[in-house]
């Protein structure tokens, strides 16, 4: 189910900008924000699964992995 949300005391600047972008791709400002809040839940999400491949790599070599070993972690999705 969907949920409401109220936003307070937005400065007329970020307003103003939000409006503009939501002109610009012929959006409603509602529709506009709720899909770039969309963007951001998903964005914190592969952060924090991010974070516990990083963490799970780490677990498994007793230590801190180097960069390249992280990201290979990542690409081939072996972070479970």
């Amino acid at each position: 189910m969907s949920k409401v949300m109220q936003i307070r005391d937005v400065p007329d600047e970020v307003h103003d900008a939000l409006v503009e972008a939501a002109e610009a791709e012929g959006l409603s400002l509602t529709r506009y924000v709720l899909r770039e809040l969309e963007h951001l839940a998903k964005r914190a999400q592969l952060v924090q699964n991010n974070a516990a491949v990083i963490h799970r790599t780490q677990s498994r070599v007793q230590g801190k992995p180097d960069r390249d070993t992280i990201l290979s972690v990542l690409a081939a999705g072996c972070g479970d």
